[in-house]
Order: structure tokens, then sequence, then C-alpha cells
């Protein structure tokens, strides 16, 4: 009855992955795929687009609102060739500042490309506002009648001649209005993906003027790729005393975010390996907000603005804005959490609900990368100080399945003893495990224990860029990406594509020979509805698992592969027979014909 509940406890467990995989993971990939393949022909038809402006309407909704413009026709050269600019070179970015705005919209990743290949083209983080992809940060004034124009989308800004923004040469952009009000912006980037902002306005007319800051980061489009549970994309932000802000595409579609007036803070948007956030001065009060417009093409926006403040005749004010446009490297966004003092700016990476597992398990693997320089490797080195970790509590395990093992001979007796008598058996088992100090569930806790640690891996895996196109050895080139094998094309052999469903890679199938094989530790229960689930079970997750990544995979397999042997060990020490090549042997063994 015992042996027959745990067995009942695994199959559940067992199903409950499956079906939380298939639940979870599965379905809405498949259905985000639908959306965007329908969102992307709509887009096509789109004929008309809007340029946001700073107007007065702005003024009451956070400073910037959508107004008509032409269709988003242009390419991404053509829009660049329309206005003046000043290029960003450095050993991370490349692109240009937009000097109408002052906009960030020009911006490419130099040390990323869009495939394994690295003669692929590199990732396009920003684009101007009038192409189909259109992506930027800006920042501007929303002022009055008693200020006169003040630096919105449309303003143009000087430029010195021949400047060029690099991680050695600031730039400096000008502008004064008819007001004889002068800001003077100093753009600053540093050698990976941080922009400073910092104007100074000086007021040399007769009158004190009161203006507000905004910062807006603006998309015309979201990203196509498969949606999933584990990881966050869209809008996201931690706001004063709301703390880390999450909010997805599809729920901004259909409510704006309007967080509590806050001091100190960010925001911005996040895809899975990229980001813009802007991180407003912190010791000024500001009103954000996550918005989505549909007007013309549609926008989504997350945009801060400023209480207002006043600039005395003759005296000068200075605002900085800090502006992260990049990839999202773990080291580097600590590093910024830490240098510029930006609250839970490491929450831009989404670690998830288990953080406290997922990031060290990270800073685990990475020491091993540092030092053997495959990330593949390092999953193996982690997995084995994880085995560690977990040795005393698997030592109770698989002592307890030793136990139960030795104790298989009084079972029969009891069961041969007490017949159908059902009640009688389980309490002469239960005072028999009472005796022998034996406890049936202790099996459990162990693999209870390491599913946190098996779903904090996978996040890491699946979030973290440096795991983006690492390589392992041979044909594995991206750990974050399945098997790119399969065997319904003999791994490459035959000239065609497998079905998508049909794809089952080499290391899959390592793993679920290895999984075969630590099943066969213990002998085929003699249920035959258990006997059939434990045979099954090493082939359903070897599917379930063909479309996981690669690294994930290989460190079930490892896993899978140590557990065999520690098991064998500790069974040795008990003196409990391994059992695995005697149930090899008599899973092919020809089984005797029924006599007649």
């Amino acid at each position: 009855m015992q042996n027959n509940r745990n067995y009942f406890i695994a199959i559940a467990l067992s199903v409950l992955i499956v079906l939380g995989w298939q639940f979870l993971y599965m379905n809405p990939r498949i259905e985000a795929q639908r959306k965007a393949q329908e969102a992307q022909k709509a887009q096509q038809q789109t004929e008309q687009t809007q340029q946001p402006a700073a107007t007065s309407q702005g003024a009451q909704t956070n400073g910037a609102a959508p107004t008509g413009q032409a269709a988003a026709t242009a390419t991404r050269e053509e829009a660049l060739a329309k206005t003046p600019r000043v290029a960003i070179d450095t050993a991370a970015l490349s692109g240009s500042i937009n000097l109408a705005g002052a906009r960030l919209d020009d911006l490419k990743l130099k040390g990323y490309h869009e495939t394994v290949d690295d003669s692929s083209p590199i990732i396009t983080l920003f684009s101007p506002a009038d192409t189909k992809d259109g992506y930027f940060t800006e920042l501007g004034y929303i002022g009055s009648d008693m200020t006169g124009a003040v630096p919105g989308p449309a303003t143009v800004w000087t430029a010195p001649e021949g400047a060029k923004l690099t991680e050695k040469t600031p730039v400096t952009l000008t502008y004064t209005n008819d007001k004889g009000i002068t800001f003077a912006r100093t753009i600053s980037v540093d050698e990976r993906y941080m922009f400073a902002v910092t104007d100074k306005i000086q007021n040399a007319g007769q009158a004190p003027v009161s203006l507000s800051s905004y910062g807006r980061v603006t998309r015309y489009n979201k990203p196509t790729t498969p949606s999933v549970y584990v990881l966050h994309e869209g809008f996201i932000g931690v706001i004063g005393d709301d703390g880390l802000i999450e909010s997805k595409y599809t729920a901004v579609e259909k409510e704006a975010v309007t967080p509590a007036k806050s001091t100190g803070g960010w925001l911005g948007i996040t895809d899975k390996y990229w980001a813009a956030t802007i991180v407003p001065p912190q010791q000024a009060a500001y009103d954000a907000r996550f918005s989505h417009f549909a007007d013309g093409q549609p926008r989504y926006q997350a945009d801060y603005k400023q209480d207002a403040f006043t600039v005395a005749p003759g005296q000068s004010v200075e605002l900085k804005n800090l502006v992260f446009a990049g990839a999202k490297e773990v080291p580097v966004i600590d590093g910024y959490e830490a240098s510029y003092n930006i609250p839970r700016f490491d929450r831009l990476i989404d670690w998830g609900w288990f953080y406290f597992i997922t990031k060290p398990m990270f800073k685990l693997m990475d020491f091993f990368f540092r030092y053997f320089g495959n990330f593949g490797v390092a999953i193996l080195c982690t997995t084995i100080v994880v085995k560690a970790l977990f040795f005393p509590l698997a030592s109770k395990q698989y002592a307890s399945m030793a136990n139960m093992k030795r104790m298989q001979p009084k079972m029969e007796e009891l069961k041969a003893k007490f017949g159908d008598d059902r009640m009688g058996l389980q309490q002469a088992t239960m005072q028999l495990y009472k005796e022998e100090k034996i406890n049936p569930i202790a099996g459990c806790w162990p693999v209870a224990l390491q599913i946190p640690i098996f779903f904090s891996l996978y996040k890491v895996i699946y979030i973290t860029i440096e795991m983006r196109h690492a390589p392992f050895f041979g044909w594995i080139k991206d750990l974050s990406a399945p098997d790119p094998t399969t065997i319904v094309n003999l791994f490459g052999l035959l000239p065609f594509e497998a079905p998508t469903f049909l794809h089952l890679g080499v290391w899959p199938l390592i793993m679920g020979v290895t999984m075969f094989f630590q099943m066969r530790m213990n002998p085929t229960p003699p249920d035959p509805t258990q006997a059939m689930i434990f045979n099954w079970m090493p082939l359903v997750f070897t599917f379930m698992l063909a479309s996981f990544p690669a690294g994930l995979v290989i460190y079930w397999a490892w896993n899978n592969t140590l557990s065999v042997i520690q098991q064998s060990v500790i069974m040795k020490r008990h003196g409990v027979k391994v059992e695995l090549f005697a149930n090899l042997k008599s899973l092919f063994k020809r089984k005797p014909a029924p006599s007649k």
C-alpha cells in the first residue's frame, strides 16, 4: 500500500510537470506566434501613424500626447537621412542622435548579432519614429506662454560642427528660444550602455519662468518572439513606494498604468535580452505612466513628468537624467545599480520568484565560465556543486530506498500472511517501518526541494544574455536554444527539415537514456499499470524536453548520470545489491509463454 502511494505520488508529480509545461509554456507560445502573425499583417495594412508631440494636452498627461502624421513608409536609411544628426561610436554602440528632438533613435549593439553566425547583422535597438519599427527615447520640457517654445519632439538643437559622441568625447547641444531661455544639453556615454544627459537651463529674460521636464521611452511595435510564462517582456520600473512594476503589453493595451506620484526610481521597456530605461532626477517628484495609443500606428510608451520648477531671471537650473539603452548583461546592470545608486536596477533582468536562488546560481555558473571559458562546462560544474549541497538529503533518500529493498522479503511475508486484509497489512507494514526506523516518504523530500533548483536553472539559461549564442562542444552552438539535430533526418544526414513536433535531438536522447538507467536502478513494479508508467516515463520526458534549451537538457542528463553513480555508492554501503544490470537483463530477457 505504501509503495503504491509513493508510485502514485511520483505519477502525479510527473503528470503535473507535463501539464504545467504544456499550459504555461507551449500553449502561450503557440498563441503568441498566432497573435504576432496577425499583428504583423495588421501593421502592414496600417496607413496612418503618429508623431508624438509635447502639447498643452501633453502637459496634462505626463508630457507627450500622440498626434497624427503620414504613414510610416520610410525605410530606416531614408528616415535617418531626413534630419541632422550627431554620430555615436563607442566600443559597444553605433548610431546617431537625432537633432530634431535630441532623440536617441538610432542605436545598434556592436557586440551582438541576430543569429549565431558572426557574419549576420548586428542587433538594432532603436529606429526613427517614421519607420514601422520606430523605437526611441526622448527628453523634453513642458512650458507655457510665459516660457515660450521649450524643447520637445520638433525642436532642432544645434551641435558643434563635426561633433561625435564617444566614450571620451561628450557632445553639448544648445537651443535658445524667443524668451531668452537657453537650454544646453550635454550628452555623455560610458564604454557600455549608459547615457548621462545633463541639461543646464539659463534664464536671460526679465521674469521667472516655470516649466516641467518629461522623459519617455516609445516604441511603435512589440516583440514578435513568443511570450512565455517564465519571462517578462513589456513595461518595467521601480517607482517610489510601489516598488517593482511589471506590465505586459496586452495589459497596458486595455488600461494605462499610472503609479502614485513618486521620488526616485526608474522606468522603461524591456525585452528578453535588451532594454531601454530612463532614470529621472532622483530628488524631484514625478508622475509616471505606462500607456498605449491606438490612433494611427499603435504606440507603447513609458513616460514620466516631473513637477514644475522655476528658473529666476539671471539664474540657471541643472537637471540630470540617465538613459540605459543596451544589452542586459548581469555584471553591467549590477555595476550600474551600485555606481549610480539606482534602486533595484538589477531587477531589470527577470530573475523571477526564486530570485534568491536564480541569481546566486547564475553567479556560480559565471564563476565557472570565467575559469573554463565554456558555459556548457560551467553547467556541468554547477550541477556537481548542487549535487554536493544536496548530498545529505540524497543520502537519506537512497538509504531509505536501500532499507526498503532490504525489507522486501519481510514485506512479502506480510502480504502472504494477511492476504486480502488490506487494513491489517497496512498496520503491520507501518509497524515494520517503525521497528526498522524506516521513513517511506523520506525519498520524496530531496525531489521536492530540487524542483526550485531545476526551474531556477531553466530561468538562468532562458533569460540571461550570457547564455545567448553560448556554445558547448560539437553541434551545440547555442545553449539557450533547443538541440538543433533531430533523429528524423538522421541528425542532418538526410536533406530535409523535420516537423517541429517530431524534433528529437541527440542530447534529449542522451537525457532519455540516462533517465532510463536511473529508473532501472530499482526493480520494475509488480503492478502492470505502474510498470507501464515506469517503462514509458523516460520516453515521455525525452520528447517533452526536446524543445527545452540544450543547456537544460545537458544539465538533466548529467544530473541523472551523477544520481546513478551516487545511488550505486550509497546502496553498496548499505549492503544492498545494485539492480541496474539485472533489471536491464530482465527487461530484454524473453518471458516464458503462459501455460495452457
